[in-house]
């Protein structure tokens, strides 16, 4: 009769050896998942502060473009701090729409440093309107207006006034074109260049482009300086 022969079972030491492989197969798994989901978040922080930028910009051209002169208060007007426009209501349609809102942009502190930040009234009909919202612009800038107040004209119609913080930057400066040159706003060669208060024509106070340029923060897809030109849609070619 055959004897069935003996069985043998791993030994203790095989045991520990393959716990020990497959303990180093999880860690190299689970580095390589950890690792993954890093580089998709940090992908997706780039992306996101990507079109945080873009739309920036684009705000910021679509307030360039709607420029208007009201006669009443300079259309456009930069003291190397803050930037206090006219702009045609972007809730009506048209060139011709009479509703009129001030937009003001400036690098205000947050919680990571300087943002650039653009604050823009409810829509104004009247002149003393206008008016309150130039320098409820203004003490926004200055620090002195909590977002959706109106300081003194609370029971007017700043409700309606917004501000909102837009990209990490550390500086900016912007310059004029007149004529056939850039200029500081803050100089004399671009005051003495605006329309006079006898000009009738239409948007004669407006300069015939504008040329930001913008200091980002860090963090951004993008570093340093960035330069961006706006021409005025409206302006005819020399002859």
């Amino acid at each position: 009769m055959r004897r069935a022969a003996p069985s043998h079972g791993f030994t203790l030491v095989e045991v520990l050896v393959a716990l020990a492989i497959l303990s180093a197969i999880a860690l190299l798994s689970w580095r390589a998942i950890d690792g993954m989901g890093r580089t998709q978040a940090a992908t997706q922080t780039r992306a996101d502060a990507m079109l945080r930028l873009q739309a920036a910009f684009g705000q910021w051209n679509a307030d360039l473009d709607a420029l208007i002169d009201t006669r009443e208060v300079t259309p456009i007007e930069f003291n190397g701090q803050l930037l206090r426009l006219t702009r045609r209501d972007p809730m009506e349609t048209g060139l011709d729409s009479r509703g009129i809102r001030v937009v003001a942009w400036a690098l205000l502190p947050g919680p990571g440093g300087l943002q650039w930040s653009r604050w823009q009234s409810g829509p104004l009909r009247q002149r003393d309107e206008l008016a309150r919202a130039w320098q409820r612009a203004a003490e926004w800038a200055a620090g002195r207006l909590s977002p959706g107040t109106g300081g003194a004209d609370a029971l007017t119609a700043p409700q309606a006034d917004s501000a909102l913080a837009l990209v990490r930057a550390d500086a900016w400066q912007l310059y004029y074109h007149r004529g056939e040159t850039w200029t500081n706003p803050q100089s004399a060669a671009d005051v003495g260049s605006r329309g006079s208060e006898e000009d009738f024509t239409p948007n004669a106070g407006l300069p015939n482009g504008v040329r930001l340029q913008l200091t980002l923060g860090p963090g951004l897809p993008l570093q340093g300086m960035l330069v961006r030109d706006w021409v005025r849609p409206t302006l005819e070619a020399a002859p």
